[in-house]
């Protein structure tokens, strides 16, 4: 066009600037900047008849140095314009939350306000709520909303939307569910966001109740799709869930990444792995978010080698590994994992720089820690430059579960002088460190400060720790009376605790009566069986043992296999009784034949030994 001499058209030049936005190019952008320039004459404010012309040429251009990034540039332009209209403020006010100047963009929007020719239309309304979302002001965005009241905009489509968002965000669902009541008019988007907000906020039910209802007045987008499998996912409605999947194949949505990512998160929280895995070798080109989603729902049903199988198979293929991935994959391990590849991934950490994640860096404290190695999982502890309530759970757990009960009553002190609340899984974790130093009076303070103190109501789990720590004080009396005054109904676990504190102390009349009513709740429980009939063993009465493992054989119920591992060469090598699986089953049992053998020799010897020295004497 410049090529062959033709007129600049401001037409031609907002769409080329507005392309220069949209594409990030800065370098057309302020060559074209420089043509307008040069083109003074045409492009002023001189002659009134044309300003409005040459007003879509300067929005144009605050609009595409906003979208590069260049505020500066924009502000300029803005700042030297004689005339302005909304667009001119709306643009510059974008600029703002763009770079994150937000306070600026208040100011902007304030300085707007006396302006008669340019008074606010929707689309700034909808910028600046999101400007007081972004500062976390509920008072900007309660005073947003009364100003599109005043002004009429209350019945905008558009600022409802923003409202609910708004409000979703900021967690004031009720304030949300209002502005929706309110509006005579809804489009998709307001529905979705409706919908996205309730299951974001766990409110699943009326998340589907509503996404029922969105059936009836308008047609569901993917995104709609994917909040309500979030909350599906949310409340483990599975039924629900099926139902929807069957809607989004109707719906020709089945191929979309967000839609795919949110049936694999379903089906992987309802222990549909095999569902959630077929969902994944259908996508053709998994982005992040399925690939983490399939890593952590692995991970948490259980299937840890599939977990590092893929995790490999990730990285070998080139994939760029991200910290939700590589949170995901330490997630998965526990006693028997490679302890090898944990030190891999922790390598790859330093290598991509993630260090500071505290997501990372928190399941690097839990992996070290469930490997054994307690002074690697503490280490990483103390260089985390910024810790979460997650962290200190993890470095509490860990002291804890290797037996150093005090120092994870040290760490919570330190935990609280760093202002940080506590949740119901520190006091798990203190819980379960009484209990192995035989720190009666703090567990039980711990146990009232719970409720008084920081409102967290006690699970099963914490009175379960408690009942331990009775039990294994030898208070056996103390803890029955403590589970016959609690004020739920006691679950299994707390009478399976109560018979193994019985069966270490050998106490056969209170294992009797746990056992009694842990079979009542749980006749499945291959505990309850073992632990009576240990108890009859350590009294000497083999009969009523063996009418217990009768009773246990014809109740179908199988005792737990205990099983060893061993790491050797990157691989772990797993073994339980009487193992034939293993590959090299033949040269271990050789092996083990020639151990037993050379045992029994030397026991013989010591034999002899023993009585040429009676003779002696």
């Amino acid at each position: 066009m410049r090529c062959v001499a033709l007129p600049l058209h401001y037409a031609h030049l907002s769409s080329l600037l507005s392309l220069c936005g949209r594409e990030r190019n800065h370098r057309l952008g302020i060559s074209l900047h420089a043509s307008i320039v040069k083109n003074v004459d045409i492009f002023s404010f001189r002659n009134h008849a044309i300003h409005r012309d040459v007003m879509v040429v300067w929005n144009a251009l605050i609009s595409m140095y906003s979208k590069c990034g260049h505020l500066f540039d924009a502000t300029k332009i803005f700042d030297e314009m004689r005339f302005r209209d909304s667009i001119s403020w709306n643009s510059v006010i974008s600029g703002c939350l763009l770079a994150s100047e937000l306070e600026r963009g208040i100011w902007y929007f304030k300085e707007m306000q006396p302006s008669q020719i340019s008074r606010c239309d929707h689309a700034t309304l909808t910028t600046v709520l999101s400007i007081y979302v972004e500062m976390e002001l509920l008072l900007g965005i309660t005073s947003m909303h009364a100003f599109s009241i005043v002004n009429g905009y209350q019945q905008a489509v558009p600022v409802g939307n923003a409202l609910i968002s708004a409000y979703f965000k900021y967690g004031s669902p009720s304030s949300a569910q209002k502005v929706f009541d309110g509006m005579h008019e809804r489009n998709v988007i307001t529905w979705t966001a409706m919908v996205s907000g309730l299951a974001q906020s766990l409110f699943c039910k009326e998340s589907l109740a509503l996404f029922q209802d969105m059936r009836f007045a308008e047609k569901a987008n993917s995104l709609t799709y994917s909040s309500a499998l979030l909350a599906c996912s949310g409340s483990r409605a599975l039924h629900e869930g099926q139902q929807i999947h069957g809607l989004v194949v109707k719906s020709g949505f089945l191929m979309d990444l967000c839609v795919e990512s949110a049936l694999m998160d379903l089906y992987s929280k309802c222990g549909m792995m095999e569902d959630a895995l077929q969902l994944f070798n259908a996508c053709r080109d998994p982005d992040e978010v399925c690939l983490t989603v399939i890593l952590v729902g692995l991970s948490q049903n259980g299937f840890e080698e599939k977990t590092f199988n893929l995790f490999a198979a990730m990285v070998k293929s080139g994939i760029e590994m991200d910290a939700n991935m590589l949170s995901a994959v330490l997630g998965a391990f526990g006693h028997s994992a490679p302890f090898s590849l944990g030190k891999q991934i922790h390598s790859l950490v330093i290598k991509k720089s993630l260090g500071l994640n505290v997501f990372v860096s928190n399941g690097l404290i839990n992996m070290y820690a469930k490997c054994g190695e307690l002074w690697d999982s503490s280490r990483i502890f103390e260089q985390m430059e910024v810790k979460n309530s997650v962290s200190w759970n993890s470095i509490i757990a860990a002291f804890a579960r290797h037996g150093h009960g005090l120092e994870s009553l040290k760490l919570y002190e330190h935990m609280k002088a760093q202002g940080m609340e506590p949740t119901d899984v520190t006091f798990l974790s203190l819980l379960h460190a009484c209990s192995h130093i035989g720190s009666i009076d703090k567990g039980m303070n711990f146990l009232k400060s719970m409720h008084l103190e920081h409102g967290i109501i006690p699970r099963m789990e914490h009175y379960a720790c408690v009942v331990d720590m009775l039990g294994r004080a030898g208070l056996l009396d103390d803890a029955k009376r403590f589970i016959e005054n609690l004020p739920v109904d006691p679950d299994a676990q707390l009478w399976q605790a109560l018979l193994g504190a019985s069966s270490i102390h050998g106490n056969l009349e209170m294992g009797r009566y746990a056992a009694e009513r842990l079979l009542l709740q749980a006749p499945e429980c291959a505990a309850g069986y073992v632990l009576l009939a240990n108890i009859y063993s350590s009294e000497g009465r083999w009969g009523e043992r063996a009418k217990i493992i009768k009773k246990m054989k014809d109740m179908g119920v199988k005792k737990d296999t205990g099983a060893s591992w061993i790491e050797i060469e990157k691989e772990v090598h797993v073994f339980v009784v009487e193992d034939r699986v293993h590959p090299q089953s033949e040269a271990i049992y050789e092996v083990l034949n020639e151990l037993v053998a050379l045992v029994r020799d030397q026991e013989h010897v010591l034999h002899k030994r023993s009585l040429l020295f009676e003779m002696e004497l």
